[in-house]
């Protein structure tokens, strides 16, 4: 962290200034008020502590001008002459904090290491609030003529407030079709909120959905705004709506035909307005044939239905999508390309995960070292592809082996991707298919997710 030290007095100028250094802080000192300025000027500090009087300038005429260079510069003001009036003075124009000399040095130094730990956090947010950005307005990629289409239909149905059914496959890519639609419509100032019914048990469903007042059940020890709430003014993704429960979907019915929620416990009724997009894996209307999804429900979440294509439909995708993965996932592998030979066997195969499944294939191979080649390393991959190729590609050298380490790594992570994939991303139900503690498949699902530089160490 960079300090400026503002001191006329040379003794205490040279103490702090050698004491802040041995503390790891990389400091500027300057024995008046105009060269402090001229640093701030010219430099960027995170911290900067001043005297209050100078011979040349006011602390306060340094702490007004460090704020409106730097408004998250922390500004400690330091005086002999200390009144509570200028300590309010300087609490009012934005000071960090205010100190009366004489003062102990692991005071100043305890307030920097709070001031720099600040800083940090606030790195992190934004580095958070740019990774939430770019995870929102993920684009549609595609070209394809099943891919346009679907983008023709939600610019066209965005204008609306109807509420929209999407349905297809596990991973098509239904809830970036969502986030699109919002995005396009005239909620998209508004909250976007996603609920998955099948990442929660019946009985939070409900409480999640709807709300509940303070007493409603033993342990609601306070008033909960539920995700229908939470949506007011936006738009509620509800995803695998084909798993709500028969009793939640009358409640759900009867607050799209009233446009009002009770939340559990509640005595009045509250008026909501946002828009409902659904999500189905499976065909509602066979569900609704067979007893298990309401009819009436049906009828008004089928208002306007889009339909995202599997991948098998728009296989002529896979090259751009690999480009955009590659994009997404290759730092410091950009140029990473695949060959005539890969290209063939990822346009035959027929991806029963769809983009999800081709996704994690590109992870994979961008996490592998140079010269092993994922699409060889045996037909748990690509099954049915590989196997029928592998006559002809398959007769390594023996330079062209993999190291036991990193196929063995690779298995792990095929096996445990198709557990997930069975068990729809529900760890505990994953372990008990591996026959693993939850635990250590936490453990190793978490090793998985951690960038691929420290997964190659």
């Amino acid at each position: 962290m960079k300090v400026l030290l503002v001191e006329d007095e040379k003794v205490s100028r040279i103490a702090l200034g050698e004491a802040l250094k041995k503390a790891g802080y990389e400091v500027v000192t300057c024995d008046s008020g105009h060269e402090g300025l001229e640093w701030l000027e010219e430099d960027h500090f995170e911290a900067v502590i001043t005297d209050l009087r100078l011979p040349d300038l006011s602390g306060m005429e340094i702490l007004k001008a460090a704020k409106q260079k730097n408004k998250d510069c922390a500004v400690i003001v330091v005086t002999a002459y200390g009144t509570v009036e200028s300590a309010v003075d300087a609490l009012k124009l934005g000071a960090y904090d205010y100190l009366t000399k004489p003062f102990s040095t692991d005071k100043l130094l305890a307030m920097l290491k709070n001031i720099h730990q600040l800083h940090e956090l606030l790195r992190e947010n934004i580095q958070l609030k740019k990774w939430m950005t770019s995870y929102q307005e993920r684009e549609i990629i595609g070209n394809s003529a099943a891919i346009r289409r679907v983008v023709d239909i939600l610019r066209s149905v965005a204008a609306t407030d109807y509420t929209v059914l999407i349905q297809g496959e596990s991973g098509t890519g239904k809830e970036l079709a969502a986030r699109f639609l919002h995005r396009a419509s005239e909620r998209r100032q508004g909250p976007f909120v996603a609920l998955n019914c099948a990442a929660l048990p019946e009985g939070l469903l409900e409480s999640e959905l709807f709300g509940y007042e303070k007493g409603a059940f033993t342990g609601a020890l306070r008033r909960h705004i539920g995700y229908i709430e939470r949506s007011r003014g936006g738009t509620l993704f509800i995803d695998d709506v084909d798993d709500l429960p028969l009793r939640l979907q009358v409640k759900l019915l009867r607050v799209l035909q009233e446009r009002e929620i009770q939340r559990l416990g509640g005595e009045h009724p509250v008026p909501i307005d946002f828009r409902l997009v659904c999500a189905s894996k499976a065909n509602l209307a066979q569900l609704v044939a067979s007893g298990s999804f309401r009819e009436d429900l049906y009828y008004r979440l089928n208002i306007i239905t889009v339909i995202m294509p599997p991948l098998r439909d728009h296989r002529e995708d896979i090259p751009i999508l690999f480009d955009h993965f590659v994009k997404r996932y290759g730092q410091g592998k950009a140029d990473f390309a695949l060959s005539r030979a890969q290209l063939e066997q990822l346009m035959a195969y027929d991806w029963p995960g769809n983009v999800r499944e081709f996704e994690n294939i590109v992870q994979r191979m961008l996490a592998l070292p140079p010269g092993v080649n994922l699409l060889e390393l045996g037909n748990t991959f690509l099954p049915g592809v590989a196997e029928s190729q592998s006559a002809a590609s398959v007769s390594p050298s023996a330079e062209e082996l993999p190291a036991l380490a990193d196929f063995v790594r690779a298995q792990e992570y095929e096996l445990i991707s198709k557990a997930m994939r069975l068990a729809q991303n529900n760890v505990s139900r994953a372990a008990r298919l591996l026959k693993v503690p939850r635990t250590t498949l936490q453990c190793k699902l978490d090793k998985m997710r951690r960038p691929r530089r420290q997964g190659l160490r």
